[in-house]
Parts: C-alpha cells; structure tokens; sequence
C-alpha cells in the first residue's frame, strides 16, 4: 500500500473516531440534562418541542442559575417557615381559597429567602426547574388551581389538591423530602366541605 493510500485510510479513521466521539458526547449531555431536570425534560419534549431546543434551553437555564445567589435556610428562617406553615394549614379548615393563596405567598417568599429571583411565575418556574425539576409539577398545579379559583372555578376539593401540591414543593425549598402524591390527604377539614358552587369560590 502506497504511503498516500495510509494516510488516507488513517484520515478516515481519525475521522470516522472525531465522529464517534462527538455522538457519544452529545449522548452523554442529554442524559445528564435528563437526569437533572426529570419529568421537566419530558415534559417540553412531549410538548413537540424539539429536543435539540429544549435542550440549548436547559443549558441556558443551567447558566442563569449558576449566578444566582441560591443558599440554604438559616436554622431561624427554617422554624419560622416551618410555624407558618402549619398556620396555613389550619386556616384551610375555615378558609379554603384564602389558605391556598396564603400558600402560593410563602411558597415565593420562601423562594425569595433562598436566593430566588420572584418577580415573574414564569421565570420562577424556569429558575426552579434547575434543582427541583422532579418537583415542579406540583408547583404548576397547585399555581393553576390557584388561578381558577381567583376567577371562583374551583372546588373544594380543587383547593385541597392545591394545598397538596404547595407543601410538596415547600418541604422541598425548606430542606426535608416529600413523598407526597396528587391524591394525599393530609390537607383535610374537620367539617365536611360545602357543595362547591361558583358563589362560594
């Protein structure tokens, strides 16, 4: 074999290896940003996002976060949360929309606490999914059933699914973990609940 004809076969290769490589290293991106950010990831490709967007998005939502300024509670702010909280949570009782939103408050103010910018839901939800991205669809319902019942189209039943929703992300920006699922019931009444009309709301 010629000495032009090895190197061009040792360019092929080299060539065809670059290649390889390149493949496996996007591969290896995406499995990363589908590690982080969970059923967020899914969720924007089920949308018919395309994946190459979604993900040049994430990384970007990557980089914003990096210079924000996210710390953990101090031990006092953790109580003090922590207390209104359960205030919350009993308010629910005699004041089910009013608890909700209450809880849509200190949910932000937390975020607030912790270093988050508040000022826009969007952006919350974008700055959230970073490190809390398995979570976040308990914050999405919870903000949608808080959202109908300002315009007094949800229920009862609605706002305690709401209150689900807003303790599981808030046990998650306080520091403990939280197994809760759609259908716990530990937000409950201790009088039955009126039938749900749109007066009422």
């Amino acid at each position: 074999m010629s000495t032009g004809a090895v190197i061009a076969v040792v360019l092929v290769i080299v060539v065809a290896l670059i290649a390889v490589a390149a493949v496996l290293l996007v591969m290896d991106r995406s499995r990363k940003l589908q590690a982080r950010f969970g059923p967020e990831y899914q969720r924007m490709i089920g949308a018919g996002e395309n994946r190459r967007a979604v993900e040049r998005e994430l990384r970007d939502r990557e980089r914003r976060h990096r210079e924000l300024h996210v710390r953990p509670l101090a031990p006092e702010a953790h109580d003090r949360f922590a207390k209104e909280w359960a205030d919350v949570q009993e308010a629910f009782i005699d004041a089910p929309q009013g608890a909700v939103a209450d809880a849509d408050d200190l949910v932000v103010r937390l975020m607030h606490e912790r270093g988050y910018p508040t000022h826009d839901y969007d952006q919350r939800v974008k700055d959230l999914s970073v490190d809390h991205g398995h979570s976040l669809e308990h914050y999405r319902a919870a903000h949608d059933v808080l959202a109908r019942a300002e315009e007094r189209q949800a229920t009862t039943e609605d706002l305690r699914s709401a209150m689900v929703h807003y303790r599981a992300i808030f046990e998650e920006l306080l520091g403990r973990s939280s197994n809760v699922r759609p259908d716990d019931s530990e937000v409950r009444s201790d009088k039955p609940a009126p039938r749900p009309n749109s007066r009422q709301m």
